[in-house]
């Protein structure tokens, strides 16, 4: 969840159909009814192989329509595994819904939590999003596989947008289920405490050791040339990064003016997405020593300098 339209999202190929929708030979999808500023048409739930499937993020809790529809989708079928991404409302409550209705174990990302060491105060704030009810069967790390007949799933870890954020190669296809780590329509938000700025780079270029041919996220259209768009993105946040630091050099030094600074354009429904990102931004520069809170860290009230 928690995304801001995008200046990279000019290859998003328009907001695809909320009906079960055939990708390959191995891949459907459902898009939940949840669509918003923030989950554009809706969390994309899929559906992998064919006979004995796997369904990928289920989406949020209270959508019973969504789940009938996924069932409806594999009526026939045996659901062998319901995999989860990470752990914001809009992508895994309904897993525990869907092992009810299945009988299939829960795995992939681990239960929820911060990224970094919290001081207990105002963090809930930061973390609105954040379903720590989810436990799964089975926890995922790099490199841990699931299969079925003629598919296999890949955990890749990717945190940034959440600390246990998965992404699942599917390399008979040479696919990539990205989660809300990448996604064409728009630009993932980092909001800490579940969120890092530094972790997010870093898996960034850690998705750059891959070939795969196609990304399908968890909202939104298919990443084409996913390499190339990788990079883009990380340029892209290099570029805010500077617009951010300049800010503070230039003498705003609280988060609204910091904001103000660097997204001078931002609608006014993202300004609150906005302001999470740039806090990731400032919690990664003041541990690279590039700027300085009076508190030794970056928070919503915190007073901002150049070192």
């Amino acid at each position: 969840m928690m995304s801001t339209p995008s200046e990279n999202a000019a290859q998003d190929e328009g907001a695809p159909r909320p009906e079960l929708t055939e990708l390959s030979a191995r891949l459907r999808r459902v898009i939940a009814d949840n669509g918003g500023p923030f989950t554009f048409t809706g969390t994309c739930s899929y559906i992998v192989g064919r006979g004995k499937v796997a369904i990928v993020d289920p989406g949020p809790a209270g959508k019973e329509a969504h789940l009938a529809a996924l069932l409806d989708a594999v009526r026939g079928e045996i659901v062998t595994h319901i995999v989860v991404t990470h752990t914001h409302r809009d992508h895994s409550p309904a897993a525990r819904r869907l092992k009810e209705l299945t009988g299939a174990p829960i795995v992939g990302c681990g239960p929820h939590r911060p990224a970094r060491p919290t001081s207990g105060q105002g963090e809930d704030r930061l973390d609105s999003g954040g379903d720590r009810e989810h436990v799964p069967d089975l926890l995922m790390r790099e490199g841990d596989t699931i299969s079925g007949p003629d598919w296999t799933l890949s955990a890749i870890a990717t945190p940034g947008h959440t600390a246990n954020h998965l992404a699942f190669a599917l390399p008979e296809e040479k696919a990539l289920l990205s989660g809300d780590h990448v996604m064409a329509w728009s630009t993932t938000v980092i909001a800490p405490p579940d969120g890092s700025m530094a972790d997010y780079m870093a898996s960034l270029e850690h998705l750059l050791t891959f070939e795969h041919a196609v990304y399908w996220p968890g909202h939104g259209g298919p990443v084409r040339e996913p390499a190339r768009y990788v990079r883009g993105l990380a340029a892209h946040r290099r570029r805010r990064e500077r617009m951010i630091l300049e800010a503070v050099r230039n003498g705003a030094h609280d988060l609204n003016a910091i904001v103000e600074a660097a997204y001078p354009a931002i609608a006014p429904a993202l300004a609150g997405a906005a302001s999470l990102s740039t806090l990731a931004h400032l919690e990664w520069l003041i541990e690279r020593g590039e700027v300085v809170s009076q508190s030794g860290r970056a928070s919503f009230n915190a007073h901002y300098r150049p070192p």
